[in-house]
């Protein structure tokens, strides 16, 4: 590698793309630097997926306590103690992060823990050390930030996603602003945990971008479950009163809670870095621009993850991380595809889903062909529980191929795992057809759902409906 600069590669962030582009970069023989001011592993293992994944295994225990009774099982009483829960889950994140720096040290990788800002095409400069560094290459993989949302009194008493792990107690009562992924699996969570839980957001729906059966479906669910929804209606207040939070809404409405969390988005993470001093074009909200090599305009400079705002999930990183470095530096030019990834709403009930939307495909699509079905799961019928299983399949009406398909019910991020296969191999809907069921089994009604619930024609939609759609398609 080159020897004009003090490393090849300088990446600043040491979350899950910046630590994959790292050790890939290093493994082609690239000397590599990465610099984090916080702790190492980003977003996903120290305030994101996984903590909140081990929350959620944590929050369905009691469907579970209570679903056994009608299998023959008597329990005593059950209590839940929120302190172990978030020592429990430190420990497990701490676990991970030692292994992110063991993976880098292995691979020959230098970490330094500082702050690091970008002064040139070729320079970083590290805070803690007070030094600068050159580089033939710069990765920027700072990911993204919680967004506050408008600015209204007393803002500054709330809490975002970063700070829900940590909290000393369990709010027995709590608000959350903001109707996406977050808002949604926290509310779910809390709610099942024992918290009363009331969500305001600005919509008329939770989770925009999905297809509109799901919404609607996890929304009924949620409802049912005593969450509290306070559609198209944001806060424009908050006051503290003794120990608790006077929570005002725009219609007027007053209630108090112990805690506020504000979950109305992620911007990208770029504030401060000095990029824009240097000619790297950001978008409005800040993201790096790249071109599908993630290369940005300034050619020295790259970007990857959630903060070039494009796909904002970790395995996307991951694999923009490692397109990065097999392009920079083995030599193999790696576009990722970002088209039809499969992803999931850690709800309960969970979301799962991969493709196009029966939105998206109709307004793509000349023919879209529909098939739904929603019904009770085996397990419901012993435990009494009214829960549903909702599954819907989206087909190209001229060519069979399958769209999209989207669930609601157990294990419906693990079978859209494996559905993205199918749907990225181009899969039919008459492959769906030919393949055997696994019986019993909630996946199986996937190859069993033969009788079409509607079909679309393009030539249907007059201005209003197409406009109707294109609004429920997913944001960037």
């Amino acid at each position: 590698m080159s020897t004009d600069y003090d490393v090849d590669l300088f990446v600043i962030g040491a979350g899950s793309g910046g630590v994959r582009a790292a050790r890939i970069a290093a493994g082609y023989g690239a000397k590599v630097m990465v610099a984090e001011e916080y702790r190492i592993g980003g977003t996903c293992v120290i305030r994101g997926c996984v903590p909140k994944k081990l929350m959620v295994y944590a929050s369905r225990f009691a469907d579970a306590f209570a679903d056994s009774e009608g299998f023959g099982w008597t329990l005593g009483s059950v209590s839940f103690d929120w302190g172990k829960l978030v020592a429990a889950k430190e420990k497990e994140i701490s676990r991970l992060s030692a292994i992110y720096r063991t993976n880098l040290e292995k691979a020959g990788v230098t970490l330094v823990e500082s702050r690091a800002l970008v002064e040139g095409p070729h320079q970083v400069r590290l805070l803690a050390h007070d030094r600068t560094v050159s580089a033939r290459v710069i990765l920027i993989a700072t990911g993204a930030a919680p967004f506050l949302g408008p600015e209204v009194p007393g803002r500054d008493l709330a809490i975002t996603s970063n700070e829900i792990f940590d909290l000393p107690e369990q709010p027995k009562r709590i608000l959350i602003v903001g109707g996406g992924y977050i808002a949604v699996e926290f509310a779910a969570l809390l709610r099942r945990l024992g918290s009363d839980v009331t969500v305001a957001l600005r919509g008329d729906n939770i989770l925009r971008g999905f297809d509109e059966d799901v919404r609607c479906c996890l929304r009924d669910a949620l409802t049912g479950s005593g969450i509290a929804f306070k559609f198209s209606d944001m806060p424009r207040g908050f006051e503290k009163k003794g120990k608790a939070i006077e929570v005002t809404l725009a219609n007027g409405e007053r209630f108090a809670v112990d805690q506020v969390m504000l979950a109305t988005g992620r911007h990208p993470n770029t504030h401060g870095l000095g990029l824009e001093t240097i000619g790297v074009r950001l978008d409005g909200v800040g993201a790096v621009c790249v071109d599908p090599y993630s290369q940005s305009s300034v050619p020295s400079i790259y970007a990857v993850g959630d903060v070039t705002n494009r796909v904002a999930l970790t395995p996307v990183a991951i694999r923009e991380g490692h397109a990065f470095a097999d392009t920079v530096f083995g030599g193999k030019p790696v576009a990722v595809d970002h088209a039809g990834i499969p992803t999931a709403v850690f709800a309960t009930p969970e979301l799962g889903t991969v493709g196009l939307t029966e939105a998206e495909a109709r307004l793509k699509h000349a023919i879209v062909d529909v098939f739904k079905a929603q019904f009770r799961p085996l397990k419901a019928t012993l435990s009494g529980s009214s829960e549903k299983v909702f599954m819907k399949i989206v087909v190209d009406g001229e060519t069979d191929r399958v769209l999209g398909v989207h669930i609601v019910g157990d294990d419906a991020g693990e079978m859209a795992q494996l559905l993205g296969i199918a749907v990225k191999l181009g899969a039919t809907k008459a492959a769906f057809d030919a393949t055997v069921a696994v019986h019993p089994t909630s996946a199986e009604e996937l190859v069993t759902l033969h009788t079409r619930t509607a079909r679309y024609e393009q030539v249907q939609l007059d201005p209003g409906e197409a406009a109707a759609l294109m609004d429920e398609e997913r944001t960037p």
